[in-house]
């Protein structure tokens, strides 16, 4: 067969060969890219989710190191408690939790030193869906005083089932049964 034989059978694509490709190529792409967007949503919101609970397990422990130094808390309200500290440990200590912008589901946990504390703090926690994370129990003959915090925390509380819960009692060794 000569060559001049050849190119005459050789034939290409039709039209309607390279449509139907491209159009199953199209729905092929279309749901990788959608498989690949998903994961990349759910990568960031998992990332975002572990920061927050990482930075509430932080504040609960720095709380709690402040708390078994302390004598004796005061609280205002369930959103602000005022640790006494001993000399050896500092002075005074204030939490507080502070609704975000006009939020009144989003709170952020700030610490400052003095008996008042607010914004001008610094902040360890976010996303917080309730102000009131503070309990205090007095101290009795049986028992030391005891701070009682509940970090409840979720980036998107409509999602309530997505809700982080860190909470316990912390007792003041240096408070005195009475």
């Amino acid at each position: 067969m000569t060559i001049r034989s050849r190119l005459r059978v050789e034939r290409g694509y039709s039209l309607v060969e390279l449509i139907t490709v491209m159009a199953i190529m199209s729905v092929v792409m279309t749901g990788v890219t959608a498989l690949l967007v998903q994961g990349s949503n759910a990568e960031v919101d998992m990332n975002g989710r572990f920061q927050a609970q990482q930075n509430s397990r932080v504040a609960f422990d720095k709380i709690r190191r402040e708390g078994h130094c302390a004598s004796l808390v005061t609280l205002t309200g369930q959103t602000q408690a005022t640790l006494t500290l001993p000399s050896s440990c500092g002075s005074q200590i204030s939490w507080c939790t502070v609704a975000v912008g006009a939020s009144t589901t989003r709170y952020a946990l700030y610490r400052q030193s003095g008996a008042t504390c607010g914004t001008s703090g610094v902040k360890w926690a976010d996303y917080l869906t309730s102000g009131n994370v503070f309990t205090y129990t007095a101290q009795s003959a049986q028992s030391l005083a005891k701070l009682s915090v509940d970090l409840p925390m979720n980036l998107r509380p409509a999602r309530t089932f997505e809700t982080y819960e860190l909470k316990g009692d912390i007792a003041l060794r240096n408070s005195t049964r009475s």
